[in-house]
């Protein structure tokens, strides 16, 4: 499994257009089968920094999903919205590999 973590610069008065945006995208990654873990929006702290995450099986598959998302048209639509509504300063993505499960073996003795 392959997990696509993305950092965000939100332009300053934009966090409505963003939120719509990635709204957007968390069913769009579901349905071309990824598994999409959210977005994580300003709260307290710095309001143009938002973080986001998704997961495939493999990179292959990621591969696949960023070659089907540029004809797709509403991944398009998404794309121009962010464009026009300029609520993306920047991102930057990240691959990571996910530890999800716990093993008590594995623990470390402290003592």
């Amino acid at each position: 499994m392959i997990t696509c973590f993305i950092q965000y610069e939100i332009t300053p008065g934009k966090l409505t257009e963003f939120e719509a945006y990635a709204r957007s995208w968390i069913a769009l990654v579901d349905r071309f089968g990824g598994k999409h873990h959210g977005y994580l929006l300003p709260h307290e702290g710095p309001s143009d920094f938002a973080t986001a995450s998704f997961s495939f099986q493999s990179l292959a598959e990621y591969e696949s999903y960023r070659q089907k998302i540029e004809t797709d048209e509403e991944c398009q639509a998404v794309f121009r919205f962010a464009r026009e509504t300029g609520c993306i300063k920047r991102h930057v993505r990240y691959f990571m590999r996910p530890v999800f499960e716990g093993d008590p073996k594995a623990a470390i003795d402290f003592g």
